[in-house]
Protein backbone atom coordinates (compact mmCIF):
# COMPACT_ATOMS: atom_id res chain seq x y z
CA UNK A 1 0.00 0.00 0.00
CA UNK A 2 1.21 3.34 -1.23
CA UNK A 3 0.54 6.58 -0.34
CA UNK A 4 1.82 10.36 -0.34
CA UNK A 5 3.39 12.04 2.25
CA UNK A 6 4.18 15.96 2.75
CA UNK A 7 7.45 15.80 4.09
CA UNK A 8 9.92 19.10 4.68
CA UNK A 9 13.18 17.75 3.77
CA UNK A 10 15.12 20.91 4.92
CA UNK A 11 14.43 24.29 5.93
CA UNK A 12 12.55 26.01 3.54
CA UNK A 13 12.32 22.84 1.38
CA UNK A 14 8.69 20.66 0.85
CA UNK A 15 7.69 18.12 -1.08
CA UNK A 16 5.37 15.06 -1.76
CA UNK A 17 7.07 11.79 -1.17
CA UNK A 18 6.13 8.55 -1.73
CA UNK A 19 5.93 6.17 1.09
CA UNK A 20 5.10 2.43 1.60
CA UNK A 21 2.04 1.97 4.90
CA UNK A 22 2.94 -0.67 7.24
CA UNK A 23 0.19 -3.64 6.58
CA UNK A 24 -3.09 -3.45 8.20
CA UNK A 25 -2.91 -5.26 12.08
CA UNK A 26 -5.89 -7.31 13.28
CA UNK A 27 -7.72 -3.82 15.12
CA UNK A 28 -6.63 -1.04 12.58
CA UNK A 29 -8.27 0.57 10.04
CA UNK A 30 -6.87 1.83 6.49
CA UNK A 31 -8.29 5.38 6.29
CA UNK A 32 -7.80 6.90 2.70
CA UNK A 33 -7.80 10.70 3.54
CA UNK A 34 -10.36 13.24 1.93
CA UNK A 35 -9.67 16.44 3.49
CA UNK A 36 -6.81 17.70 5.31
CA UNK A 37 -5.93 20.90 6.98
CA UNK A 38 -3.03 23.66 7.27
CA UNK A 39 -1.68 25.12 10.82
CA UNK A 40 0.41 27.55 9.21
CA UNK A 41 1.32 28.68 12.60
CA UNK A 42 2.74 25.66 13.99
CA UNK A 43 4.24 23.85 10.38
CA UNK A 44 5.42 27.15 9.48
CA UNK A 45 7.75 27.33 12.25
CA UNK A 46 9.29 23.74 11.11
CA UNK A 47 9.65 25.17 7.11
CA UNK A 48 11.46 28.32 8.42
CA UNK A 49 13.55 26.47 11.09
CA UNK A 50 12.70 27.94 13.79
CA UNK A 51 10.54 25.67 15.27
CA UNK A 52 11.90 25.30 19.57
CA UNK A 53 11.20 21.10 18.89
CA UNK A 54 14.35 21.21 16.13
CA UNK A 55 16.84 22.46 18.45
CA UNK A 56 15.35 20.69 22.03
CA UNK A 57 13.14 17.71 22.83
CA UNK A 58 10.91 17.15 25.57
CA UNK A 59 11.57 14.77 28.21
CA UNK A 60 8.09 13.77 28.47
CA UNK A 61 8.49 12.04 32.13
CA UNK A 62 10.37 14.57 33.85
CA UNK A 63 8.07 17.17 31.70
CA UNK A 64 11.67 19.32 30.79
CA UNK A 65 12.74 20.53 27.39
CA UNK A 66 16.54 18.95 27.12
CA UNK A 67 19.07 20.23 24.17
CA UNK A 68 19.38 17.69 21.20
CA UNK A 69 22.20 15.65 21.25
CA UNK A 70 24.26 15.80 17.58
CA UNK A 71 22.66 12.20 17.25
CA UNK A 72 19.60 13.64 17.43
CA UNK A 73 18.44 14.34 13.69
CA UNK A 74 15.41 16.98 13.22
CA UNK A 75 14.68 16.45 9.57
CA UNK A 76 13.40 15.70 6.98
CA UNK A 77 9.87 15.96 9.22
CA UNK A 78 7.87 13.50 8.27
CA UNK A 79 4.43 14.62 9.73
CA UNK A 80 3.13 17.95 9.76
CA UNK A 81 -0.88 18.80 10.54
CA UNK A 82 -2.93 17.35 12.98
CA UNK A 83 -6.76 18.04 10.99
CA UNK A 84 -7.71 15.20 8.70
CA UNK A 85 -11.09 14.16 7.78
CA UNK A 86 -11.02 10.20 6.37
CA UNK A 87 -13.28 7.24 4.99
CA UNK A 88 -12.52 3.80 6.13
CA UNK A 89 -11.68 1.38 3.54
CA UNK A 90 -10.36 -1.34 5.44
CA UNK A 91 -11.79 -2.41 8.53
CA UNK A 92 -10.36 -4.93 10.92
CA UNK A 93 -12.86 -3.68 14.42
CA UNK A 94 -15.94 -3.95 14.84
CA UNK A 95 -15.78 -0.41 15.91
CA UNK A 96 -15.73 1.01 12.65
CA UNK A 97 -17.23 -0.03 9.41
CA UNK A 98 -15.95 0.35 5.81
CA UNK A 99 -17.47 3.28 4.35
CA UNK A 100 -17.32 5.35 7.76
CA UNK A 101 -15.84 9.35 7.67
CA UNK A 102 -13.89 9.44 10.63
CA UNK A 103 -11.90 12.72 12.25
CA UNK A 104 -8.71 12.14 13.41
CA UNK A 105 -5.25 13.57 13.10
CA UNK A 106 -1.85 11.87 11.38
CA UNK A 107 -0.59 14.88 9.10
CA UNK A 108 -1.08 15.31 5.50
CA UNK A 109 -0.59 12.01 3.78
CA UNK A 110 -3.33 10.93 1.28
CA UNK A 111 -3.66 7.64 3.28
CA UNK A 112 -3.26 6.30 6.90
CA UNK A 113 -2.97 2.79 8.90
CA UNK A 114 -4.52 3.80 12.43
CA UNK A 115 -5.19 1.90 15.36
CA UNK A 116 -8.27 3.52 17.10
CA UNK A 117 -7.36 1.89 20.34
CA UNK A 118 -4.48 4.62 20.77
CA UNK A 119 -5.09 6.92 18.40
CA UNK A 120 -8.41 9.57 18.48
CA UNK A 121 -10.82 8.98 15.61
CA UNK A 122 -14.25 10.30 15.69
CA UNK A 123 -17.07 9.02 13.41
CA UNK A 124 -18.48 12.36 12.20
CA UNK A 125 -22.47 12.72 11.96
CA UNK A 126 -23.64 12.55 8.13
CA UNK A 127 -25.17 16.02 8.23
CA UNK A 128 -21.69 17.81 8.88
CA UNK A 129 -20.08 19.24 5.64
CA UNK A 130 -17.21 16.94 5.29
CA UNK A 131 -14.47 19.82 4.85
CA UNK A 132 -15.95 21.10 8.31
CA UNK A 133 -14.58 18.16 9.89
CA UNK A 134 -11.29 18.96 9.63
CA UNK A 135 -11.64 21.23 13.20
CA UNK A 136 -12.64 17.91 14.91
CA UNK A 137 -10.12 15.92 15.88
CA UNK A 138 -7.87 18.37 17.58
CA UNK A 139 -8.30 21.57 16.57
CA UNK A 140 -11.48 22.53 17.71
CA UNK A 141 -10.52 20.71 20.88
CA UNK A 142 -8.01 23.21 21.66
CA UNK A 143 -10.50 25.56 21.46
CA UNK A 144 -12.58 24.19 23.75
CA UNK A 145 -10.27 23.29 26.32
CA UNK A 146 -9.96 26.82 26.82
CA UNK A 147 -12.94 27.57 28.19
CA UNK A 148 -12.53 24.24 30.48
CA UNK A 149 -9.85 25.84 31.88
CA UNK A 150 -11.64 29.12 32.07
CA UNK A 151 -14.50 26.93 33.74
CA UNK A 152 -12.07 25.16 36.02
CA UNK A 153 -10.51 28.58 37.44
CA UNK A 154 -14.08 29.73 37.54
CA UNK A 155 -15.26 27.00 39.45
CA UNK A 156 -12.83 25.64 41.39
CA UNK A 157 -12.92 22.24 39.50
CA UNK A 158 -16.34 21.13 39.34
CA UNK A 159 -16.97 21.98 35.59
CA UNK A 160 -20.06 20.64 34.23
CA UNK A 161 -20.76 23.49 31.22
CA UNK A 162 -18.29 24.92 29.43
CA UNK A 163 -20.34 27.91 29.72
CA UNK A 164 -19.46 27.93 33.80
CA UNK A 165 -16.26 30.13 32.89
CA UNK A 166 -17.53 32.67 30.25
CA UNK A 167 -21.57 33.43 30.83
CA UNK A 168 -22.34 36.44 31.60
CA UNK A 169 -18.63 37.28 31.93
CA UNK A 170 -17.12 40.31 29.44
CA UNK A 171 -14.31 38.11 26.99
CA UNK A 172 -11.42 39.48 25.34
CA UNK A 173 -9.15 37.27 22.91
CA UNK A 174 -6.15 38.66 21.67
CA UNK A 175 -5.04 37.28 18.41
CA UNK A 176 -8.14 36.66 15.60
CA UNK A 177 -6.04 33.31 14.07
CA UNK A 178 -8.04 30.85 13.32
CA UNK A 179 -7.85 29.38 17.00
CA UNK A 180 -8.71 32.79 18.16
CA UNK A 181 -11.84 33.16 16.00
CA UNK A 182 -13.24 29.15 17.03
CA UNK A 183 -12.25 30.26 21.21
CA UNK A 184 -14.34 33.70 20.48
CA UNK A 185 -17.04 31.88 19.04
CA UNK A 186 -17.68 29.45 21.80
CA UNK A 187 -17.46 32.08 24.17
CA UNK A 188 -20.37 33.77 22.16
CA UNK A 189 -22.04 30.13 22.35
CA UNK A 190 -21.33 29.56 25.60
CA UNK A 191 -23.42 32.81 26.95
CA UNK A 192 -20.41 35.61 27.20
CA UNK A 193 -22.24 38.85 27.74
CA UNK A 194 -19.55 40.44 25.01
CA UNK A 195 -16.68 39.73 23.29
CA UNK A 196 -13.87 42.05 21.96
CA UNK A 197 -11.29 40.10 19.51
CA UNK A 198 -8.16 42.32 19.22
CA UNK A 199 -5.26 42.04 16.52
CA UNK A 200 -3.40 43.87 14.52
CA UNK A 201 -4.35 42.36 10.85
CA UNK A 202 -7.21 44.54 9.62
CA UNK A 203 -8.02 41.95 7.28
CA UNK A 204 -8.43 39.68 10.45
CA UNK A 205 -10.71 41.98 12.68
CA UNK A 206 -12.83 42.33 9.39
CA UNK A 207 -13.63 38.48 9.99
CA UNK A 208 -14.16 38.42 13.61
CA UNK A 209 -16.66 41.63 13.12
CA UNK A 210 -18.57 39.33 9.98
CA UNK A 211 -18.80 36.51 13.06
CA UNK A 212 -20.67 39.71 15.20
CA UNK A 213 -17.82 40.06 17.46
CA UNK A 214 -16.34 44.06 17.94
CA UNK A 215 -12.48 43.96 16.78
CA UNK A 216 -11.61 47.46 17.63
CA UNK A 217 -8.81 49.63 15.89
CA UNK A 218 -7.19 51.55 18.66
CA UNK A 219 -3.10 52.00 19.89
CA UNK A 220 -3.94 50.73 23.49
CA UNK A 221 -6.53 48.64 23.57
CA UNK A 222 -6.22 48.56 27.50
CA UNK A 223 -7.59 52.18 28.02
CA UNK A 224 -10.83 50.99 25.65
CA UNK A 225 -11.68 48.32 27.05
CA UNK A 226 -11.06 49.56 31.02
CA UNK A 227 -12.85 52.40 30.20
CA UNK A 228 -16.13 49.99 29.01
CA UNK A 229 -16.08 47.60 31.09
CA UNK A 230 -16.14 49.23 34.97
CA UNK A 231 -16.50 46.92 37.64
CA UNK A 232 -16.38 49.06 40.48
CA UNK A 233 -14.03 51.72 41.92
CA UNK A 234 -10.34 50.20 40.75
CA UNK A 235 -11.82 47.68 39.33
CA UNK A 236 -11.83 47.65 35.31
CA UNK A 237 -11.00 45.34 32.29
CA UNK A 238 -12.32 42.22 30.71
CA UNK A 239 -13.19 38.81 33.35
CA UNK A 240 -11.48 36.93 31.21
CA UNK A 241 -8.54 36.72 28.16
CA UNK A 242 -8.00 34.08 25.40
CA UNK A 243 -4.46 34.41 24.33
CA UNK A 244 -4.23 32.95 21.43
CA UNK A 245 -1.56 34.61 19.00
CA UNK A 246 2.05 33.39 19.79
CA UNK A 247 3.77 36.65 20.04
CA UNK A 248 4.96 38.40 23.39
CA UNK A 249 3.64 41.75 22.72
CA UNK A 250 0.21 39.66 22.46
CA UNK A 251 0.70 38.10 26.01
CA UNK A 252 1.34 41.86 26.95
CA UNK A 253 -1.45 43.46 25.61
CA UNK A 254 -3.54 40.00 27.00
CA UNK A 255 -2.16 41.22 30.82
CA UNK A 256 -2.85 44.82 30.04
CA UNK A 257 -6.55 44.61 29.60
CA UNK A 258 -7.47 42.03 32.37
CA UNK A 259 -9.06 43.50 35.64
CA UNK A 260 -7.69 42.80 38.64
CA UNK A 261 -6.99 39.42 40.02
CA UNK A 262 -8.15 38.00 36.49
CA UNK A 263 -6.72 35.07 34.02
CA UNK A 264 -5.30 35.04 31.03
CA UNK A 265 -5.89 31.87 29.27
CA UNK A 266 -2.98 31.40 27.11
CA UNK A 267 -3.57 28.93 23.91
CA UNK A 268 -0.40 30.31 22.15
CA UNK A 269 2.44 28.50 20.75
CA UNK A 270 5.46 30.85 21.54
CA UNK A 271 9.20 30.14 18.70
CA UNK A 272 10.70 32.80 20.96
CA UNK A 273 11.50 34.33 23.81
CA UNK A 274 9.26 36.79 25.88
CA UNK A 275 10.75 40.16 26.20
CA UNK A 276 7.88 42.44 25.71
CA UNK A 277 5.92 40.57 28.78
CA UNK A 278 6.86 42.82 31.99
CA UNK A 279 6.08 41.04 34.70
CA UNK A 280 6.97 43.83 36.81
CA UNK A 281 4.08 46.15 35.61
CA UNK A 282 0.55 45.29 35.56
CA UNK A 283 0.71 41.41 36.08
CA UNK A 284 2.26 42.01 39.28
CA UNK A 285 0.32 45.23 40.97
CA UNK A 286 -3.18 43.51 39.46
CA UNK A 287 -2.36 40.39 40.82
CA UNK A 288 -3.16 38.47 37.21
CA UNK A 289 -3.11 34.38 36.69
CA UNK A 290 -2.38 32.94 33.14
CA UNK A 291 -3.00 29.34 32.79
CA UNK A 292 -1.37 27.50 30.08
CA UNK A 293 -4.56 25.65 27.85
CA UNK A 294 -2.93 22.98 25.73
CA UNK A 295 -4.51 19.84 24.82
CA UNK A 296 -2.08 17.74 25.69
CA UNK A 297 -4.06 18.00 29.38
CA UNK A 298 -7.27 19.07 30.92
CA UNK A 299 -7.51 20.94 34.67
CA UNK A 300 -6.14 18.30 37.08
CA UNK A 301 -9.13 16.11 38.37
CA UNK A 302 -11.15 16.58 35.37
CA UNK A 303 -9.45 14.13 32.38
CA UNK A 304 -12.02 11.55 33.30
CA UNK A 305 -15.39 13.62 32.90
CA UNK A 306 -14.13 15.65 30.11
CA UNK A 307 -11.89 13.59 27.38
CA UNK A 308 -10.91 14.22 23.96
CA UNK A 309 -14.33 12.60 22.79
CA UNK A 310 -15.83 15.36 24.73
CA UNK A 311 -14.12 18.11 23.86
CA UNK A 312 -14.73 16.82 20.33
CA UNK A 313 -18.46 16.72 20.41
CA UNK A 314 -18.34 20.47 21.86
CA UNK A 315 -16.49 21.11 18.98
CA UNK A 316 -19.25 19.27 16.28
CA UNK A 317 -21.56 21.09 18.72
CA UNK A 318 -20.16 24.34 17.29
CA UNK A 319 -20.48 23.20 13.80
CA UNK A 320 -24.01 22.69 13.57
CA UNK A 321 -24.70 26.27 15.10
CA UNK A 322 -21.97 28.30 13.36
CA UNK A 323 -21.10 26.07 10.47
CA UNK A 324 -21.95 28.10 7.25
CA UNK A 325 -20.07 31.32 9.00
CA UNK A 326 -17.20 29.12 9.35
CA UNK A 327 -17.10 27.74 6.16
CA UNK A 328 -17.65 31.39 4.74
CA UNK A 329 -15.26 32.97 6.76
CA UNK A 330 -13.03 31.09 8.01
CA UNK A 331 -12.11 28.42 5.80
CA UNK A 332 -10.25 31.13 3.09
CA UNK A 333 -8.24 28.37 1.42
CA UNK A 334 -9.62 24.78 -0.59
CA UNK A 335 -6.97 23.51 -2.80
CA UNK A 336 -5.62 20.44 -4.07
CA UNK A 337 -3.33 18.47 -1.48
CA UNK A 338 -0.55 18.93 -4.63
CA UNK A 339 -1.10 22.04 -3.97
CA UNK A 340 0.09 22.36 -0.30
CA UNK A 341 4.52 23.05 -1.03
CA UNK A 342 3.62 26.08 -3.35
CA UNK A 343 1.25 27.39 -0.61
CA UNK A 344 3.74 26.83 2.53
CA UNK A 345 6.34 28.46 0.62
CA UNK A 346 4.54 31.30 -0.25
CA UNK A 347 3.28 31.66 3.29
CA UNK A 348 6.24 31.20 4.49
CA UNK A 349 7.55 34.03 2.08
CA UNK A 350 5.22 36.18 3.18
CA UNK A 351 3.51 36.08 -0.56
CA UNK A 352 0.08 34.91 0.38
CA UNK A 353 -2.33 35.20 3.67
CA UNK A 354 -4.53 32.65 4.62
CA UNK A 355 -6.61 32.36 7.86
CA UNK A 356 -7.41 28.52 7.11
CA UNK A 357 -6.53 26.66 4.20
CA UNK A 358 -8.07 22.75 3.61
CA UNK A 359 -6.05 20.40 1.92
CA UNK A 360 -8.66 17.97 -0.31
CA UNK A 361 -7.46 14.59 -1.89
CA UNK A 362 -9.20 12.97 -4.61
Amino acid sequence: MKRHNLVIIEPGRVELVEETLPELPDGGLLLRTVATGLSAGTELTFLKGDNPGLHARLDAEMGLFVPQTQDDTSYPVRRLGYMEVARVEQSRTDAFAVGDVVATAYGHATAHVSDPVREHVVPLPPDLDVLLGVYVAHLGPICANGLLHAAAETTGGAVTSLGQGVSGRRVAVTGAGLIGLLTALLAKEHGADEVVVLDPDPRRRTIAEKLGMWAPTVDDPAVLLKTRWRHGPADHGADLVFQCRGRPAALATALRVLRPQGTVVDLAFYTGGAEDVRLGDEFHHNGLTVRCAQIGRVPRGLSSSWDRQRLSAETVRLLRHRGADIRSHLMTDVLPLADAPILLNDLAARRRHVLSAVFTVD
